[in-house]
């Protein structure tokens, strides 16, 4: 239908709702509002709005081909930190963090160091849960374990997941209220940690994330890649403190089949990865042979199984990697010592 036609419609419409007039009125005023409308919007012919998907790049393209989220939705950015182009899949959509939060929970306790509040030798005790029903109170209960250095704590919550450790630590800097607020001091603004890993873990599976969006305990693809930038290229944290966290990502053992498992052996891939009820995430760093660095957020809902979650990570790592590399096969990658601040 043209838009004279919707016009005369509409025109037609209130001409029914005014009260009873001569034909000659009806006709002058059916003119008179179609006039209006002209005057407003023009008269050239109007081709309906195209919806089709654009993108950037060969490579924004692919990735979004297999981030295709019929199965549940799938988010993904990535940055090469070289040039700072950038792909990004639902990357402005909130997904939940699950265990890689715990990056930035790691980064809050480092600033806590370097201003002098604690050392890596401190000990702190491990925070076990203890059973309890869910939903049955706002904070899962835990009690007290062995003590442990803060760098054992950050090893143990980054390269294995440990759930205690990262709770140890995340009380020690004042829960998440402070991890936020460390966020925001590094400039992410679409992160929210609401509730400790225990309570997080015990009441896991209240919604499905392949097709509700719980902001709590939640980040965009694209927060966590400037997490990650930032972290890497020492915007936020000294020498040191980057050199903990990233050490500590270069010896995941998490996530065998999910960003490294397609990565060819001679790159570097430095992550952490997360796990609820119908998520699987990955967020890392990888290392190319000739010099550069990608930083990358991946995070898959649904999909049908865990197993199947994994292979579109994995999937979805590999073509990042191939297509930074082939993008500007000419270029010249700078190799950077990153790190700011004092060692």
């Amino acid at each position: 239908m043209g838009l004279r036609t919707v016009i005369g419609t509409l025109a037609a419409a209130v001409v029914l709702a005014l009260p009873a007039q001569t034909g000659a009125q009806e006709h002058t005023h059916s003119k008179a509002l179609e006039a209006q409308f002209d005057q407003a919007l023009g008269t050239a012919a109007r081709k309906p709005n195209a919806y089709q998907a654009v993108y950037k790049s060969a490579l924004a393209q692919r990735v979004a081909e297999i981030a295709e989220g019929s199965g549940g939705r799938i988010g993904v950015a990535a940055m090469d930190l070289t040039t700072g182009e950038r792909v990004s899949v639902l990357g402005d959509q909130r997904f939940p963090m699950a265990s890689t939060s715990k990056i930035a929970i790691a980064a809050t306790f480092l600033e806590g160091v370097e201003q002098g509040k604690w050392k890596l030798g401190d000990k702190f005790p491990l925070l076990v849960p203890v059973g309890s029903p869910r939903f049955s109170s706002s904070v899962a209960p835990v009690r007290e374990g062995a003590s442990q250095s803060a760098l054992t704590l950050i090893e143990q919550m980054i390269t294995r997941s440990n759930n205690s450790a990262t709770d140890a630590l995340l009380r020690v800097v004042g829960g998440p209220k402070a991890v936020n607020a460390w966020t925001r001091r590094a400039g992410i603004r679409e992160f929210s940690l609401d509730r400790d890993i225990a309570t997080l873990v015990r009441d896991d599976g209240e919604f499905n994330p392949a097709n509700h969006i719980d902001t709590r305990d939640s980040a965009t693809p694209n927060a966590m890649v400037d997490l990650l930038a930032r972290i890497y290229q020492g915007k936020v944290l000294s020498r040191d403190s980057r050199n903990v966290i990233v050490g500590a990502m270069s010896r995941t053992i998490t996530g065998k089949h999910r960003m490294r498992a397609l990565i060819p052996s001679d790159a570097r891939v430095m992550h952490k990865t997360g796990t609820l009820s119908g998520t699987a995430s990955d967020i890392g760093l990888i290392e190319t042979p000739d010099g550069h660095t990608i930083a990358m957020a991946i995070y898959v809902t649904g999909q049908g199984s865990k197993p199947a979650r994994d292979a579109r990570i994995a999937a979805i790592a590999r073509a990042l990697y191939d297509g930074y590399g082939s993008v500007m096969p000419q270029r010249a990658y700078a190799s950077a010592d990153y790190g700011g601040g004092t060692d």
